[in-house]
């Protein structure tokens, strides 16, 4: 059996070896995953919350599903009694959602991203900081900047532990490191 490919990161103080995933037939990704990880999810907030100063914003936005434990690691590190998380589906307790399409490179096909009203009038008027894992196609920013647009606050800020392939390039968004896209045969584009 061949040994799956991985590539070595180093991030926050850490070293993790991340597995190789196909996202197409020549374009491979490092799947950065801090589900379960509570060391590296800590030391990533840690060190994203310096990227944004404190006082630059009032409440952080993320997007389900990757970005749940940092933006939650993030608010707690910073003491902050409320943060948000843009949901994948219309769940019972939200009140009248809004919803804004979504694409991203991890999901096929198009996806919505879903607040409730209660959380939407939380934001009217807020600066927002808007927070994600990995950076790649900006499909989840953008959606996630669409959300707090309709509810009426102001994006303060865009950050991630990783930008990962043309995403390195943006100006627009602060991140801990960067991440390559690889071929078939675990080569860096």
């Amino acid at each position: 059996m061949e040994k799956a490919k991985t590539y070595t990161i180093h991030i926050a103080g850490l070293t993790r070896e991340l597995p190789l995933c196909k996202v197409t037939d020549d374009i491979y990704i490092a799947a950065f995953i801090c589900f379960g990880d509570a060391e590296l999810t800590e030391a990533c907030a840690r060190e994203m919350l310096k990227l944004v100063p404190r006082e630059d914003y009032d409440y952080i936005l993320t997007a389900e599903a990757k970005g749940i434990p940092f933006g939650h690691e993030m608010a707690r590190q910073a003491g902050m009694r409320k943060h948000f998380v843009a949901r994948k589906g219309i769940k019972n307790y939200m009140p009248d959602p809004i919803s804004v399409d979504d694409e991203s490179i991890t999901t096929k096909g198009l996806q919505k991203l879903y607040l409730g009203s209660d959380d939407a009038a939380l934001i009217k008027g807020k600066r927002i900081l808007l927070v994600d894992d990995v950076i790649s196609t900006g499909g989840s920013l953008r959606a996630m900047e669409a959300l707090v647009q309709i509810a009426g606050g102001t994006v303060a800020g865009k950050i991630a532990a990783l930008a990962e392939g043309d995403a390195c390039k943006r100006d627009d968004i602060k991140f801990l490191d960067s991440l390559p896209l690889f071929d078939a045969d675990g080569n860096p584009k």
